[in-house]
């Protein structure tokens, strides 16, 4: 059977907290279900930053889709670049055999 997620609300996080501080970390571990490393790791972010700290930071699937579209852009970018620089080139050449031209004329 697999295992369920587990998620906590930041009231519950803040009481959990004062819970484990009062009858002890490993009971209170063992009796709301968490690891030791995640009340030490709540404990932290609660110290740090406050209740603000204990908020969910789930990563959003727009994360990926804008990292995607950025990938995209720089790639397109480069290739512009290239383009542009390749157009250049001829340019300057065109230039120099019309010169050469001119002067052959003469």
């Amino acid at each position: 059977m697999a295992k369920v997620k587990r998620t906590w609300s930041i009231d519950e996080k803040v009481a959990i907290l004062l819970d484990i501080e009062k009858i002890g970390i490993v009971e209170g571990c063992r009796k709301h279900g968490i690891y030791s490393t995640t009340y030490y790791d709540w404990l932290k972010k609660y110290r740090s930053e406050g209740e603000s700290g204990l908020k969910p930071n789930y990563r959003k699937k727009t994360d990926k889709d804008m990292k995607k579209l950025q990938v995209e852009n720089d790639r397109l970018k480069r290739l512009l670049a290239e383009k542009e620089l390749e157009l250049g080139i001829k340019d300057e050449l065109l230039k120099k055999k019309m010169q050469q031209w001119k002067n052959a004329k003469q």
